[in-house]
Order: structure tokens, then sequence, then C-alpha cells
């Protein structure tokens, strides 16, 4: 049984950063493409970041590049998104998605 289960959201400062985490269970991080999306009150998912299996190819959203960095620890596996200089438009439920599953989501809530 495949489980994702995302962590590390929370309510932070304009400016501030948090790591997100993706605890993956039932299949291997090391060997699949790993996406991170989120979704906004009233705006449709979108992708953030993609890191590909071998973690040599990422692609991020235009808007968190230099922002955020994409990482996995294949021991644990794990991955993780380090956000910096975060924006109040950063506000959103993030997802960890491998193949066709998802986790639960947590909620990034950026505001002063």
């Amino acid at each position: 049984q495949v489980q994702l289960v995302e962590s590390g959201g929370g309510l932070v400062q304009p400016g501030g950063s948090l790591r997100l985490s993706c605890a993956a269970s039932g299949l291997t991080v090391s060997w699949s493409t790993v996406r991170w999306y989120r979704q906004a009150p009233g705006k449709e998912r979108e992708l953030v970041v993609g890191i590909s299996s071998a973690g040599v190819s990422t692609n991020y959203q235009d808007s968190v590049k230099g922002r955020f960095t994409v990482s996995r620890d294949n021991a644990k596996n794990m991955v993780y998104l380090q956000m910096n200089s975060l924006k109040p438009e950063d506000t959103a439920v993030y997802y960890c998605n491998i193949f066709a599953y998802w986790g639960q989501g947590t909620q990034v809530t950026v505001s002063s």
C-alpha cells in the first residue's frame, strides 16, 4: 500500500522559510519522479517543482525559482521542499505526488 505523508507546513511571516517533507512508503522515491504541487483557495492545483528519479533534473515553476529547492534523501525515502523568501502568494496547500499517488497536503500560510 502506497502512502505519501506531507509535513512541515505552518504560518510564517513574509520573507521567512519553511521546509516541507514528504515521507513515502510502499514505493521507492529514488526510482520515481517526484513532484510538489500547491493549491491556493479558489485556484487550480499547480505544479511547483518536479525532480527526476536520478535527481539530476529539476523543473521549477518560474515564480519559485531561486527561492525553493527540492531534494531527496533516498536512504530515508523522503523528499523535501525548502522554501525561502516566502511571499503571501505562496500561501496554499502543498501536495507531494508520485505517479498517481498523492499525499493529504500540508497548509502553508504566509502572512504578517
